[in-house]
């Protein structure tokens, strides 16, 4: 989630001329990234353990909880991105 704080941050200080807007693009990425490397790492462990029956539990979460996660952190990324780009060129709305 906190991939997804960083960017909304960034939507709420729009109108306050925020400076460090891709500071905060870029940690969101990293946030993110690292989040999907853990998981991956978690499900690592569990195949090299041969623990089948909480990979067949959990399944599902780990299929569907890194789509959503990689969905919102990038669409997020991408309004402040369009936000904040009118900015940097010097365009006003």
């Amino acid at each position: 989630m906190i991939a997804w704080i960083f960017p909304t941050v960034n939507i709420m200080n729009y109108q306050k001329r925020f400076k460090y807007w891709i500071t905060l693009i870029i940690l969101s990425i990293s946030v993110c990234s690292t989040v999907l490397f853990f998981q991956i790492c978690s499900l690592y462990e569990r195949v090299k353990a041969k623990d089948w029956a909480a990979l067949e539990d959990t399944v599902s979460v780990i299929a569907s909880t890194p789509a959503i996660l990689l969905s919102g952190t990038i669409i997020l990324n991408v309004i402040t991105g369009f936000l904040y780009r009118k900015r940097t060129v010097g365009v006003e709305n």
